[in-house]
């Protein structure tokens, strides 16, 4: 399964509780702060709804 980086770039103040919350549920807090999840149907899932706030970029 392909793995996926994910990254933080914008804050999430003014943003929508939702989406604060499926940033959280990422694993990220800060801006900048990375994680890495496999690519799961459940995780691009996230990744659509809050593509404007992150970076993806694929690990080999």
């Amino acid at each position: 399964m392909k793995k996926l980086r994910i990254t933080l770039l914008k804050s999430v103040i003014g943003v929508d509780r939702k989406l604060r919350k499926t940033i959280e549920s990422l694993g990220l807090g800060k801006v900048n702060s990375s994680v890495v999840h496999d690519a799961s149907p459940s995780v691009l899932g996230k990744l659509n709804k809050v593509a404007n706030l992150l970076k993806v970029e694929e690990v080999k």
